[in-house]
């Protein structure tokens, strides 16, 4: 019974330990995004319901841009001229992914913590993390 527990617990420590990115999932940071919530460093957490804009990502070959998206009920959007430029770098012995952004007017980095088909969560160099998931546009019937 001890050796059952005793291999549980491990289990369950190796279960909790950071899993790195896998590169080939990459392409999951291409298409629509809408913020779920925003966790502080100080372990608050501000949730968002509907969301006026969202996030269009397009990545290629290690490099993308973002821009913010405005939907609009006939399913188009309207977009700003503005776009943030990124670059993605890995470090951390290869098994962080950093997003390196660069406009005009600012440079910073944002550490890859969690992606899949439907969420993604990205930590900024101040300790607040952003939770994303997938923009699902509202259909009205006609």
């Amino acid at each position: 019974m001890r050796r059952i527990l005793s291999f549980l617990l491990v289990l369950m420590l190796l279960g909790c330990n950071d899993q790195a990115i896998n590169e080939d999932n990459l392409h999951y940071l291409n298409g629509y995004w809408e913020i779920a919530e925003v966790e502080f460093p100080d372990g608050s957490i501000k949730e968002y319901g509907i969301n006026p804009n969202i996030d269009f990502i397009q990545l290629k070959d290690r490099k993308g841009y973002r821009k913010k998206m405005k939907p609009k009920f006939d399913g188009t959007y309207d977009t700003s001229k503005d776009m943030e430029g990124f670059t993605i770098s890995k470090s951390n012995g290869n098994e962080t992914i950093i997003l390196r952004y660069s406009t005009e007017l600012s440079e910073w980095e944002e550490k890859l913590v969690q992606l899949d088909s439907l969420t993604f969560s990205v930590t900024n160099q101040e300790g607040i993390t952003y939770r994303y998931k997938r923009f699902e546009p509202i259909k009205i019937p006609q």
